[in-house]
């Protein structure tokens, strides 16, 4: 069963049948993960995610463990990871676009600036030779040096983990599969606010653009590499 498998017809599956859609694409040679967003303010705490505008909540919790053992594993085996941080200015002058969509919020348990709700979760410990650096846009290539980096270790495959599915991280798999890199998603280390977004951003990334597997599949990976 996947995360998608409900929401899809007879007909649906037929479709995927006679395109030939969602082959395994597989590991490359040299992985790398990058964790997307796996901040404060995404994932709230328990018990006050009212206080959290863009918390995901319990869902974003779970995933930050799974996350964590993916983390791990890779620091083990010595598979670089890098990890991007959404962050705003706190009077909004690099919003951009974003601006007409959704209000600045003047919170300390956002993505502003210099905040709490900027800071990488506590779960997650970036090792010698990981990189840590800030987007402004939804993809994690998006104006930042991460394919730069990607290119100079000699990086095929890339590990996509984070938040939120539907956004940054459907956002980050399309452009590493423009890139020509293989992404993998282990479905249980991503997250989002709405259930039904995760799922089909799941079934539309694993359908044409990564392969979208269980977490103990990339931790098999991983061990074999260590």
């Amino acid at each position: 069963m996947t995360p998608w498998d409900s929401y899809l017809s007879e007909e649906d599956r037929a479709v995927l049948a006679r395109g030939r859609f969602g082959r395994r694409m597989g590991f490359g040679q040299r992985p790398a993960v990058v964790v997307i967003d796996a901040q404060n303010y995404m994932v709230g705490e328990a018990g006050h995610d009212a206080d959290w505008p863009s918390s995901c909540g319990d869902a974003g919790r779970l995933a930050v463990a799974a996350i964590a053992r993916i983390v791990d594993a890779a620091q083990g085996a010595h598979i670089p990871c890098f990890f991007s941080r959404f962050e705003l200015a706190r009077d909004g002058s690099d919003i951009g676009v974003y601006q007409r969509k959704r209000d600045l919020l003047q919170s300390e348990h956002w993505c502003l600036a210099d905040t709490v709700g900027a800071a990488l979760v506590p779960q997650l410990r970036p090792a010698a030779g990981d990189v840590v650096f800030v987007k402004k846009k939804p993809s994690g290539f998006h104006g930042t040096p991460l394919l730069g980096y990607l290119v100079e270790r000699g990086i095929d495959t890339v590990v996509v983990v984070g938040g939120a599915t539907s956004n940054c991280i459907r956002a980050t798999v399309f452009d590493a599969a423009s890139f020509n890199f293989r992404a993998i998603v282990p479905h249980e280390a991503v997250f989002d606010r709405i259930p039904v977004s995760h799922a089909i951003s799941l079934f539309d990334m694993d359908r044409q653009f990564a392969d979208v597997v269980a977490l103990d599949d990339v931790l098999a990976q991983f061990g074999a590499i260590a």
